[in-house]
């Protein structure tokens, strides 16, 4: 009968990839933060398109200036007419359906013969492997991704003190400006992150947490400050500041299984999963990407 395998046994691994996939991210993740410090996991995934519906309003706040005492407002011929709350405002939220934009796969196989090793073990090993692949593949994409909803771009002519600390502080007043609450963090390239330590402003005669022997910095003019390699960033690309979790990176595993092969003497590893990236349109302005300009 279809789907029967022939007799021979098929185990679900997607409960234990799922786990796999989320401590490896929060661990190995660079732009973990930037995703709210989780990737969302979903298994057993039914739908082939869409990931989840998010309910958003662009409904404008309307503030009031006074409340109308007017005797004709809401009383005598305004009754049923008017309110002395000034015109009412209908909230709509509407529907709107998140997609997967990209997909992952992975296929091994397992030979008692030749794998030198525990067969549970062995099959183990490769699942840990392949969720720590995996969220390397998550943080490349990340990383596209916030780079790509930027909603704008500074740029940084070379990694001298004075423009250094231009930079920096032109962030912290475009922050400042579009009144943004929550943690400021800036992902930084590992040569303009060496600047900053050795920045004439993290000295101790400036109360600077910066340490010169661990090579390490916490934070610079209100940013969390956090070493990254140039791999993660898109070409000429050098740092992305944003306020933190104002973005979610998810995917979904269609599969992730072992089974029977008669093709040798073992199990074929097998996993496909979709996955994407999504931020509310309202949070892009809190994200500003930095280019070092030829």
């Amino acid at each position: 009968m279809p789907g029967e395998n022939n007799n021979l046994p098929v185990r679900s691994y997607q409960k234990q990839f799922k786990q796999l996939l989320q401590a490896v991210y929060h661990k190995q993740s660079y732009f973990a933060e930037f995703f709210g410090g989780s990737v969302e996991v979903l298994d057993g995934v039914e739908n082939n398109k869409t990931a989840f519906s998010v309910k958003t309003s662009d409904i404008p706040v309307v503030v009031g200036t006074e409340y109308n005492k007017d005797k004709e407002v809401g009383f005598g011929t305004g009754t049923e007419k008017s309110g002395r709350f000034g015109n009412r405002t209908e909230v709509i939220y509407t529907d709107t359906d998140v997609d997967y934009d990209w997909e992952w796969v992975y296929h091994e196989g397992v030979d008692r013969y030749t794998v030198n090793n525990n067969f549970d073990s062995s099959v183990a090993d490769r699942l840990d492997l392949q969720a720590q692949a995996k969220v390397q593949l998550f943080d490349n994409k990340g990383g596209a991704f916030i780079s790509k909803v930027a909603n704008e771009t500074k740029q940084l002519a070379d990694f001298s003190n004075e423009n250094v600390l231009r930079l920096f502080n032109d962030l912290s007043n475009a922050y400042v400006n579009m009144e943004a609450i929550g943690s400021k963090m800036a992902w930084v390239v590992p040569e303009l992150y060496n600047a900053i330590v050795d920045h004439p402003l993290t000295t101790t005669s400036k109360s600077s947490a910066a340490n010169i022997d661990e090579n390490g910095i916490l934070r610079f003019k209100g940013f969390t400050i956090k070493e990254t390699p140039d791999a993660k960033f898109q070409t000429g690309e050098v740092a992305y500041t944003s306020i933190v979790n104002v973005g979610k990176q998810f995917t979904g595993i269609n599969t992730a299984r072992a089974m029977e092969t008669t093709e040798f003497d073992g199990q074929v590893l097998q996993g496909a999963g979709k996955a994407g990236e999504y931020i509310l349109p309202a949070n892009k302005k809190a994200v500003i990407k930095v280019t070092k300009t030829p």
